[in-house]
């Protein structure tokens, strides 16, 4: 079960190794211990969400300010989905970047990504499901929404245009915009947030 980190500082990947007989196919998704080892953050699920989309959905792109803040654990459980991670966090060492994973239900690849991260999804196929795994409850008010097709950021979603979309994504503000407006959450609470086992988490 490889762990990898992403090109974003504290975002992961996460590879099952599926064992397959004449059943079909076994895999583990993943293990508190190792993951909490690597990204030096305890990771405790206190909400369990489903998505599913119609295909060319195009969800996100969506963080939660600090405090509360909410770590998540994300898998494609049914179809297939271009998956997104992006650093909304003010002064870190990678603001404002982003990497993509395909996700698709047969891999059982998951993404973590740590709190004060943004995250956004394009179904790639009818009746894609993904599961989220919530470090926190959600509350309402606290979401921050980023636009997804904000040119300064450049994701390449590269679907078929118009993408099917919520008026709340399609009106949200670009990066630049949520910067000035004090929307998004800075390097420093974030890394505050995570706890003492973040500083002595593995060297990278």
């Amino acid at each position: 079960m490889p762990i990898e980190e992403m090109k974003i500082q504290d975002a992961f990947r996460i590879t099952p190794s599926p064992l397959s007989d004449n059943r079909g196919r076994f895999f583990e998704a993943w293990r508190i211990g190792e993951l909490t080892e690597l990204t030096g953050q305890p990771f405790t699920v206190r909400q369990v969400n489903f998505s599913v989309s119609r295909r060319n959905t195009l969800r996100g792109i969506h963080g939660t300010m600090l405090p509360p803040g909410q770590a998540k654990l994300v898998t494609c459980v049914r179809g297939a989905a271009l998956d997104v991670v992006v650093d909304l966090r003010v002064g870190s060492p990678t603001f404002g970047m982003f990497d993509t994973t395909l996700q698709e239900a047969d891999s059982g690849i998951g993404v973590y990504l740590a709190d004060g991260l943004g995250h956004a999804f394009l179904a790639l196929t009818e009746d894609t499901c993904m599961n989220y795994l919530c470090s926190e409850e959600y509350v309402p008010g606290t979401m921050v929404d980023i636009q997804a097709l904000d040119p300064e950021i450049g994701i390449p979603w590269n679907g078929s245009e118009p993408y099917i979309r919520s008026e709340k994504d399609a009106a949200a503000p670009s990066l630049s915009q949520a910067v000035a407006l004090g929307l998004l959450p800075t390097y420093q609470e974030a890394v505050a947030s995570y706890g003492d086992s973040y500083a002595n988490r593995p060297a990278r």
